[in-house]
């Protein structure tokens, strides 16, 4: 990477036209689904997909996110099942292995925003980042007084980049054609509405001091939680451009697929917890739930990472998303199809068929109103992706009359992600009775329920 994140609206939208393929929102190519089978083909898929990644890890902000995306959450049928893994696992480096900065240039930036040499201000300091990713990169450094740190430090002209692409109506439809291809649905909304709140979250990552407010306000939250990590943020070494926090160990996704399943499962619960569990807690949600954000001890503990997108939501929404669920589990149809109609998902001047919209949610919210326990699988996430959002599949006719209003953009974005990664995990547990926890004052449904309970105070 040279000091220069790569400009102009025609290369900046070009990594993207790849992948969003030739109609809306296939992930690749199309002239890619006809090529003959063997390997030949799987070596053609492999030097594409390093290409998509280079392309995209290099371009950073909107772009990167896009690959973000795509490396977790299930490609459509653009790409044969057989070479799917090949593009997951290329984009799979933009999570955290994204190409750095050089040294000099990180220690420049640094020495900038500080004011002061990272010599004059730790007493060590790495030049090679532990992580890279969309905004910036990050290093492990030691305070004097013993404290060891992690320090992100942001690209140079990363900003300028995510500004001129959130003003780059071309790169953006390409964008929502990607984000369309994971959820058709999405394109029955106001897509001005849509890039309004796209731009409005996005944006505010640029900024690393209203990061670490957030990242506070969690941190707050969640200190001396038995097994929810928030790391603790340094104020005086965080500026717009620097954020420095507590260095926490840990493994990361791709390790800990490899681990117990029991273990797993106790890494689902706890990051279903976390994502679920602030909707009703908070009323706000870590809006970046890509599989680089996790750290997973061996204790069955998660740290969270990365505050920068943070999407809060009004106590009556709350209660909408709650009041669907409910009549979801009911199984009532009427109930349904008023309380979509009350969240703004769908107009009653032309509604869908209230049991067909109500088939939907049961199959879309399987984890919470399904038999329990529940297990979470690959194949349940590609069902979200591509069969419940797809407006040629089984849920067609709710599909097209379904709309989805941008201030709850956001939720898809979550749920999709944290699907996929509890998919990746197969976690196993009674889903239902945890949010019964929080949406009807529940007993504890499982041992960290009555660990999080005594963390609260509260009384069963």
């Amino acid at each position: 990477m040279t000091e220069e994140i790569p400009g102009g609206r025609v290369a900046r939208v070009a990594p993207l036209v790849g992948l969003a393929g030739r109609t809306a929102g296939e992930a690749v190519v199309a002239a890619l689904r006809n090529q003959r089978r063997g390997v030949k083909a799987a070596d053609r898929h492999t030097r594409n997909a390093e290409r998509y990644a280079e392309q995209l890890g290099r371009s950073r902000g909107v772009l990167m996110k896009a690959g973000q995306i795509l490396s977790f959450v299930t490609f459509s049928t653009a790409v044969e099942d057989e070479y799917r893994g090949i593009y997951q696992q290329a984009l799979a480096r933009l999570q955290d292995s994204a190409p750095p900065m050089p040294a000099e240039l990180a220690v420049r930036t640094l020495t900038e925003e500080l004011g002061r040499s990272p010599g004059e201000v730790f007493t060590e300091f790495d030049p090679q980042p532990v992580a890279a990713a969309s905004i910036g990169q990050v290093h492990k450094a030691r305070l004097p007084d013993g404290r060891a740190v992690a320090v992100k430090i942001q690209y140079p002209g990363v900003d300028r980049a995510i500004r001129a692409d959130l003003k780059n109506t071309e790169l953006l439809a390409t964008f929502f054609r990607l984000l369309a291809g994971m959820a058709p649905g999405l394109t029955n909304m106001d897509l001005r509405a849509m890039a309004a709140e796209v731009s409005e979250r996005i944006g505010e990552e640029i900024d690393y001091l209203t990061e670490a407010a957030n990242q506070r306000e969690f941190a707050d939250f969640y200190r001396g939680h038995p097994f929810i990590r928030v790391p603790e943020v340094l104020d005086e070494l965080t500026t717009r451009r620097v954020l420095t926090m507590e260095f926490v160990e840990g493994q990361r996704y791709a390790e800990a697929l490899r681990a117990g399943q029991d273990l797993r499962d106790r890494w689902s619960e706890a990051i279903f917890r976390f994502t679920a569990g602030n909707l009703r807690l908070l009323r706000a949600f870590n809006a970046d739930p890509h599989p680089g954000n996790y750290l997973f001890h061996p204790d069955g503990t998660v740290t969270f990472l990365d505050f920068g997108c943070v999407k809060r939501f009004r106590p009556e929404q709350v209660r909408t998303m709650q009041a669907i669920i409910r009549a979801t589990a009911a199984r009532d149809p009427e109930a349904i199809l008023r309380e979509a109609a009350e969240g703004g998902f769908v107009d009653l001047a032309d509604p869908p068929d209230a049991g067909e919209l109500l088939a939907w949610f049961v199959d879309s919210l399987a984890p919470l109103v399904g038999p329990q326990p529940y297990t979470y699988t690959e194949e349940f996430a590609r069902t979200v992706v591509n069969a419940e959002f797809s407006p040629n599949g089984p849920h067609a006719r709710v599909v097209r009359k379904l709309t989805t209003r941008s201030d709850y953009l956001f939720i898809s974005r979550i749920d999709t992600g944290m699907t996929a990664v509890l998919g990746a995990l197969g976690g196993t547990g009674p889903w239902a009775a945890i949010k019964d926890e929080w949406d009807n004052g529940g007993p504890p449904a499982t041992k960290y329920g009555e660990l999080d309970f005594e963390f609260r105070g509260v009384r069963t």
